[in-house]
C-alpha cells in the first residue's frame, strides 16, 4: 500500500508538466495562426504605377487600397489609356465610315452607325479628361502596332477595296478583334490605374464592347 501511494504521488507532477506543455503548444499555435491570418489579410504586394514622370512603387494591397481612397490622382497608366483609346477609337471611326457605301447587310450598316455614335463622344470625353489634367493628347511613344486589336495598314486597304458580302465579313472580323483589344486595354487600366473617372470609362468600354462583340458574332 505505501508503494501504491508513492506511485500515485509521482504521477501527479508528471501530469502537471504535460498539461503545461500542452498549453504552451496550444498558445503557440494560436499565435502562429494569428500571424498567418494577418499576413493573409495584408495580401500580396502591388506594383503601383507612378504619376506621369515618376517611377513605379511597390505597395502592400492594404496601402494600395487606402491610397486609392485618399487620392485618385491620375497615374501614368491612366494617361496612357486615354491617349491610346483616342487613337483606337479613331481607327474604329475610320472603319465604320466605310460601311455605308460598301456593306451589303443592313444590320452591318446599322451596327457601324451605333459604334460610330458611341465612340465619337467617347473620344471627346477622353480628350477633355486629358486637358483637365494638363496632359497632351499624344505622347508616351504609343504606335498602332503596340495597341491590341488595331488593324494593320494592309488590313485597312483590303477593307477599303472590299464590297458587299466580302466587306461585311472582313468588317466584322476586324471589328471583333478591334473591340477585344479595347477590352484588354480597359481591363489593364482597371488593374493599374488610379483615377476613378478613367475606371468608369474603362467599365463602360468593357460593357458596351462586350455586348457589341456578341451582336457581331450573331450576324451572318
Amino acid at each position: 500500500m505505501p508503494l501504491r501511494r508513492a506511485s500515485r504521488a509521482s504521477r501527479a507532477p508528471l501530469a502537471t508538466v504535460l498539461l503545461a506543455a500542452l498549453a504552451v503548444l496550444t498558445l503557440g499555435s494560436c499565435d502562429s495562426g494569428s500571424d498567418a491570418d494577418q499576413a493573409s489579410a495584408s495580401g500580396p504586394s502591388v506594383i503601383a504605377p507612378g504619376k506621369p514622370g515618376e517611377e513605379n512603387r511597390t505597395l502592400s494591397a492594404e496601402d494600395a487600397a487606402q491610397q486609392r481612397v485618399d487620392d485618385d490622382s491620375p497615374n501614368s497608366a491612366d494617361v496612357s489609356f486615354a491617349r491610346m483609346m483616342i487613337q483606337h477609337h479613331s481607327q474604329a471611326l475610320e472603319m465604320t465610315g466605310l460601311a455605308a457605301d460598301r456593306a451589303e447587310s443592313t444590320k452591318v450598316k446599322k451596327l457601324a452607325e451605333r459604334i460610330a455614335a458611341a465612340q465619337g463622344p467617347e473620344i471627346d470625353a477622353m480628350k477633355g479628361w486629358l486637358k483637365t489634367h494638363g496632359e497632351k493628347e499624344t505622347g508616351g511613344g504609343h504606335d498602332h502596332a503596340s495597341m491590341p486589336g488595331m488593324a494593320t495598314e494592309g488590313q485597312l486597304r483590303n477593307l477599303r477595296a472590299a464590297q458587299g458580302k466580302a466587306f461585311d465579313q472582313l468588317f466584322l472580323t476586324l471589328m471583333i478583334t478591334h473591340h477585344e483589344g479595347a477590352i484588354t486595354m480597359a481591363t489593364d487600366v482597371k488593374a493599374q490605374g488610379n483615377n476613378v473617372q478613367v475606371e468608369e470609362m474603362a467599365d463602360d468600354t468593357i460593357a458596351q464592347q462586350t455586348s457589341e462583340i456578341n451582336r457581331m458574332r450573331d450576324l451572318p
